[in-house]
């Protein structure tokens, strides 16, 4: 039987990813195959409790792809040429890679002839089901072509269609930008500390702050800027923490960090 999807890669990204689409109603189990060359790592996604026992009927292989219609590269970036040559015999007409600074020209070199390839760049938050992914379209691939590829990262996740030449930026925005709220997560709860809470508590009290100023964002239809004004009143508290974050440049050094990681994506990828 011809599989609707080859995973190609079991780590943790290619298991967000199935676990996504499986659970979105995508795909059936049957539809779905996942190759992994590492005999630990199939282990686990084999063994009770693990990928393959939660869904019926899917398939994780080792060695050569079962014939399939579209494929998901989900390697590490050394590994992309094989994983793209693997797919010459298994009738894959389409491929999405999620390999971080592999241009659409490399895989498009590697993948086989006419086939058409999108490009994509997740991020961390996929593996919970609420990441943010960049796509670009190859110079063979059509409309349908990035909508199935939407449709595949669309089950983890924001999806957001961009030129090529964006994704670093993209990279240095929202690929690395967890790291950045995990940093704000540590200070804030280092300074309930040192304020007087218990670290549990102040622990707590961050992550959910976090949560909930994510969701007035996301469900308000407001902008940062009028959620900002509305939560700080005149010569109040927030005012007065607001004015030592400003005062310690802390907008310039979130401005600086999205910039240098920008510029070390575009180092990666061999462009500057």
């Amino acid at each position: 039987m011809v599989a609707e999807l080859l995973v190609i890669g079991g780590g943790k990204m290619g298991e967000a990813l199935v676990r996504g689409l499986l659970g979105s109603g995508w795909a059936q189990p049957q539809q779905v195959a996942v190759v992994e060359i590492s005999p630990a790592r199939r282990a686990e996604l084999t063994a009770e409790g693990g990928l393959a026992s939660s869904y019926a009927g899917l398939q994780v292989v080792d060695g050569g792809p079962p014939p399939a219609k579209g494929a998901v590269l989900a390697v590490k970036p050394a590994d992309i040429e094989v994983a793209c040559r693997s797919l010459e015999g298994a009738g894959v007409t389409r491929a999405l890679s999620i390999a971080a600074g592999i241009t659409l020209r490399e895989l498009e070199a590697s993948c086989p002839p006419g086939c058409a390839v999108v490009r994509a760049m997740p991020n961390i938050a996929a593996l919970v089901r609420a990441g943010a992914t960049a796509l670009s379209a190859g110079s063979a691939a059509g409309p349908a072509d990035v909508d199935w590829a939407a449709g595949i990262m669309r089950s983890v996740g924001l999806v957001v269609e961009v030129p090529e030449k964006l994704l670093d930026a993209v990279t240095g925005l929202s690929g690395s930008g967890p790291a950045y709220v995990f940093v704000v997560a540590e200070a804030m709860t280092e300074a309930g500390v040192l304020m007087g809470l218990p670290r549990p508590v102040a622990r707590d009290l961050v992550v959910q702050t976090l949560l909930g100023a994510g969701q007035l964002l996301s469900t308000t239809g407001q902008s940062p800027e009028e959620l900002r004004a509305a939560v700080t009143s005149p010569g109040g508290t927030t005012a007065a923490g607001l004015r030592r974050l400003e005062a310690g440049a802390a907008r310039s050094a979130f401005i600086e960090a999205v910039a240098a990681a920008t510029a070390r994506s575009q180092e990666l990828g061999g462009k500057k």
